[in-house]
């Protein structure tokens, strides 16, 4: 166990760096990435709040979901992390009440005041590991049965710090991991409380190490992807491998304007010849592919 500040400070400012360079990057395959991220936080987050669902029963409920409706709340919380991998770092009191619902979590007005608190963070100097430790210690003072909104604050708060264009779902993959271990690995160490910044900062080491190792995994299935694509004659094929590169995974039997049900299932069956998509659900029907 890391005991030393400075240690978990450096490794957090050099796995921030990687993960920055990451982002700023752009792949193609970022949209997928993110997507994925937010799928791993939303089980955890399933997890710590007592919930049995894992990352394929969490997909399936978002996925097949009637006429895109409620999809549960195992489904919501994979909603409040899309929506955080989906967008710019920025929020309005009435954008935290609706990450509050997606959560089940209790709303209280004081909540809507950190908006504010995450712009301010936003314009600051201060270390982007410690503006996350402040803003989950918050969140806890203002109320305790909300850690889950903490982990989500958190990521947003970051983003904005390091000025990305969108969010990354990252830090709540750690939520319950043995950074935040007490002394002896007894307990845990709570937001706000003694060793939580540096916590924190070997959270944010370890969650961004995962997440570049998840980049790793994706960015050579997403080159076949791409090499294989003049090769697909489908119509709609096109507007499929945007999809894919863009989203953590793609019904096998989607429908757009160019491509019927029939089509597409001859379209995922082609990509998975050639190795450029993987079937993530594991059935006979209702499939489900990603990269």
């Amino acid at each position: 166990m890391i005991e030393s500040d400075v240690e978990a400070a450096f490794l957090a400012g050099a796995a921030l760096n990687s993960l920055d360079n990451l982002v700023r990057a752009a792949p193609p395959w970022s949209g997928a990435w993110r997507q994925r991220l937010a799928l791993k936080c939303a089980a955890t987050a399933a997890g710590a709040g007592g919930r049995t669902e894992d990352e394929r029963q969490i997909r399936d409920a978002w996925h097949l979901r009637s006429g895109g409706g409620d999809p549960g709340p195992a489904g919501n919380l994979l909603a409040a992390w899309r929506r955080l991998a989906d967008r710019a770092p920025e929020l309005s009191p009435d954008g935290i009440r609706s990450i509050v619902g997606l959560l089940g979590l209790r709303w209280t007005d004081e909540l809507g005041e950190l908006a504010a608190t995450i712009a301010d963070y936003g314009r600051s100097t201060r270390p982007a590991p410690l503006i996350a430790a402040a803003i989950m210690a918050e969140v806890q003072r203002i109320s305790p049965d909300a850690e889950l909104l903490g982990w989500w604050l958190a990521d947003l708060a970051i983003a904005a710090r390091m000025r990305w264009p969108v969010g990354v779902p990252m830090l709540g993959m750690q939520a319950r991991g043995a950074a935040y271990r007490g002394p002896g690995g007894r307990g845990r160490i709570r937001p706000g409380g003694e060793g939580f910044e540096r916590a924190v900062c070997v959270a944010l080491a370890m969650a961004s190490a995962e997440a570049c190792r998840l980049a790793a995994e994706i960015a050579p299935r997403a080159a076949q992807l791409v090499a294989v694509a003049p090769k697909l004659r489908a119509k709609g094929a096109g507007e499929v491998v945007r999809l894919l590169l863009d989203n953590d995974a793609v019904s096998g039997t989607l429908q757009t304007a160019s491509l019927t049900r029939w089509g597409a299932r001859r379209l995922f069956d082609r990509l998975s010849e050639l190795a450029a998509v993987r079937e993530l659900s594991g059935r006979a029907s209702f499939r489900l592919y990603g990269l």
